[in-house]
């Protein structure tokens, strides 16, 4: 095999769905054995593709950490990658990709950046990172691709990320939020995927000044709330009341609301965290009533066959049956079932985000508020009426699930200018204008 040309795990994946060769389920473990086998003794190209997989049974054994059954499923990982997809890509005379150390070829052509994006995609997954973060840095990389391409510039280069994020900084004048963004991305492809670590790029990392969240008055979260009914109104109720995420409110399940604890449990929100927050007692009823509907709907779709949702990590393999129980189930499911753009599973997904953020936006314009307020505003807003009420930080801390205390004091500068009994000069003057 040549160990020159990289492997793009992605495309091994596609090649397995076409065929049928691993279930949906499956296939993103094999991929993980797949990839531990190229970081081990697998990697070795002078080695046979017998005494490769050999070599790499005997490694996991002596790991002593993998069960027997695990080790069943990495040897079939392996042999379908060997036995199946480098012969499919014999017989249609495309190059054979060698077993490598995860990283890729400087290669500064089209085809070589393609595969950079799909070693950069299966190490995203490898590391469970959210799928927003994915489509995000594919979505930068692909922009720095074109702008490398029409200038002719080595895409694989320090200079090049650099000069890429400079236009982004002069000449579009983006944010430094959005800047830091594209970097991250940049970053991670030459770093992590690359192997390359040049200090010279993280002095391009841009500095972000402070800047104070905006927040609404309770006055005019009232009467954002007036403008707003049915399941979008309870869902932004929710949110204000615990200082959720959109993102969070969205992917609830049954079995996160605690209606006897007056809790709202937080799973795998930002960072992978967990935590609990406040459940607003006149939330109770309501959100009962709305679970009673869902429920209804749930039934309706176990009788056709369907009423099965995505589980996290790998407890679809553990309990088998767990997607299709009630406390699995989102808490707002969408109108209608889609394809699941990881698995490509059919199912019923949690209501997208961007409906929420129309509902919100089109509230804000109804009740006359001229603030850029959004569905995150709510969050600022949660934290910001607590304190005025003198709740303790650390325990704003706890519910808006913030790592440091340091992130959380962000709000004590808006309530210093809302709580303040400051009274300007101008006011001690006695003048008007005119």
């Amino acid at each position: 095999m040549n160990a020159s040309q990289p492997i793009d795990l992605h495309d091994v994946d596609s090649y397995w769905k076409s065929r049928n060769l691993v279930d949906d389920k499956h296939r993103p473990y094999y991929l993980r054995w797949l990839q531990r086998f190229f970081l081990g003794p697998g990697a070795d190209a002078r080695l046979a593709p017998q005494d490769a997989l050999m070599a790499f049974v005997q490694q996991l054994e002596r790991d002593g950490q993998t069960e027997e059954w695990q080790i069943g499923q990495a040897s079939r990982a392996v042999e379908l990658f060997q036995k199946h997809y480098l012969r499919h890509r014999q017989e249609t005379g495309a190059p054979v990709p060698g077993a490598v150390s995860g990283k890729i070829d400087d290669t500064e052509t089209p085809a070589a950046f393609d595969t950079a994006l799909g070693q950069t995609r299966t190490l995203i997954r490898l590391r469970h990172y959210a799928l927003r973060t994915e489509q995000t840095y594919l979505e930068w990389l692909r922009r720095y691709g074109s702008f490398a391409c029409q200038r002719n510039l080595p895409w694989a280069a320090a200079d090049s990320a650099r000069a890429f994020l400079a236009d982004l900084a002069i000449q579009r004048g983006v944010a430094a939020s959005t800047q830091n963004q594209a970097f991250n991305a940049i970053l991670f492809l030459l770093r992590e995927v690359l192997g390359q670590d040049n200090p010279r790029l993280e002095a391009v990392r841009a500095k972000r000044g402070l800047r104070l969240p905006v927040v609404l008055t309770e006055a005019e979260v009232k009467n954002v709330f007036e403008q707003t009914d049915g399941t979008a109104g309870l869902m932004l109720r929710l949110l204000d009341g615990g200082g959720l995420r959109v993102s969070e409110c969205t992917r609830l399940r049954v079995k996160d609301l605690d209606f006897d604890h007056g809790l709202v449990m937080v799973r795998g929100g930002k960072g992978d965290k967990d935590r609990s927050t406040l459940l607003a007692k006149s939330l109770l009823a309501p959100l009962k009533a709305h679970l009673e509907r869902i429920k209804v709907l749930h039934d309706q779709e176990l009788a056709e066959g369907h009423g099965d949702v995505e589980l996290p990590y790998a407890l679809a393999i553990k309990y088998p049956k767990a997607a299709w129980e009630w406390c699995w189930q989102y808490v707002f499911p969408a109108k209608e079932r889609s394809v699941d753009p990881r698995s490509g599973a059919v199912r019923r997904h949690h209501v997208d985000e961007q409906v929420l953020q129309r509902v919100m936006r089109e509230a804000v314009m109804r009740a006359g508020i001229a603030k850029p307020a959004q569905v995150h505003t709510l969050r600022h807003s949660f934290a910001t009426h607590l304190l005025l009420r003198g709740v303790n930080i650390r325990e704003v801390q706890q519910y808006l699930g913030h790592a440091s205390v340091e992130t959380t004091m962000i709000y004590t500068h808006v309530i210093r200018g809302l709580d303040s009994t400051a009274v300007s000069p101008l006011d001690t003057l006695g003048v008007t204008n005119g």
